[in-house]
């Protein structure tokens, strides 16, 4: 039954000379149609092979199905949606809305050349960096400061460079997994950092950290878990408490502050969030946090 089906599909050159195919020719790229129609004849030798055929479409059903099916894939995928979940800054609807003014700078600078990894001053080689570290410099009071893709990213080259091979004490309420399935726990391991969880779910002293020193300690470790709360019989190591801790014994401080709260925002009141300059004024080594969250909004 299925090997007469297959014989009864049209056969791609008929397909492609046909007037119907050839019209589409003039509205989409030749070699999008070819890869398109490609794809959708193995789809229905497989479903004829599978029984989920009994009959095979004429070509006339064919282009349109086609044409349906490029349509679809020239579209661009973002489209603009309304936000009405109550979210302001929604992790799946674009995040932080860019300002007018940024869109238009952008457009200005983007739509043709620019001066990105040029020294204008010098005429040599510059750093695209240059641009914008000394903007975040200012806006934290950081000695120094770097941009990577996201903040999973920064986790990851963190732990990478201070604690490869080494061990990160972190307390066990803080292994947090956010929206990707990005887990600490995970990325710790891709590092090559060694996971050494300290304390319990709901209360870690200072003391639970102090008491995992050890010669193998690269970096000790605070995440904080912006999307949940642990509330009642709970307790957590301060930030100065850790940062004394690392003094004490040599060891690299790090705080994954998640969404980047800066003190400017003080008019909408204070979130709960962790502010990047406190805790920078705190001592800890290195600090991370988002760009496209709260420091990306208008």
């Amino acid at each position: 039954m299925s090997d007469n089906l297959l014989r009864k599909i049209p056969k791609v050159d008929t397909i492609l000379e046909s007037p119907g195919f050839k019209s589409l020719q003039l509205r989409f790229p030749q070699l999008i149609l070819k890869e398109i129609l490609r794809e959708y004849l193995d789809i229905l030798r497989l479903e004829i092979k599978n029984g989920q055929k009994s009959t095979v479409p004429g070509i006339d059903e064919i282009v349109r199905e086609i044409s349906c099916r490029t349509q679809a894939f020239i579209e661009p995928g973002l489209k603009r949606v309304i936000n009405a979940t109550g979210v302001i800054i929604h992790t799946n609807l674009g995040r932080s809305v860019l300002a007018k003014e940024a869109v238009e700078a952008i457009l200005k600078i983007a739509t043709g050349y620019s001066n990105l990894e040029y020294d204008l001053e010098k005429g040599t080689r510059g750093s695209r960096y240059n641009h914008c570290t000394s903007v975040l410099k200012r806006l934290t009071f950081a000695g120094e400061a770097l941009i990577v893709n996201n903040n999973a990213g920064a986790v990851f080259l963190i732990l990478n460079t201070l604690a490869e091979g080494k061990e990160v004490i972190i307390s066990r309420g803080e292994l947090i997994e956010i929206g990707g399935s990005f887990r600490i726990p995970d990325v710790m391991k891709k590092s090559g950092a060694v996971l050494r969880e300290v304390g319990t779910t709901n209360r870690t002293y200072i003391e639970d950290f102090e008491r995992a020193i050890g010669d193998n300690t690269g970096l000790i470790m605070k995440a904080h878990t912006s999307n949940y709360r642990i509330r009642g019989f709970t307790h957590e190591a301060s930030s100065e408490e850790l940062v004394h801790l690392g003094k004490k014994y040599g060891v690299p401080t790090y705080f994954d502050t998640g969404s980047g709260f800066f003190p400017t925002y003080d008019a909408f009141g204070h979130t709960g969030e962790p502010i990047i300059t406190e805790e920078l004024k705190t001592g800890f080594d290195v600090i991370s946090f988002s760009g496209d969250k709260l420091l990306g909004a208008p």
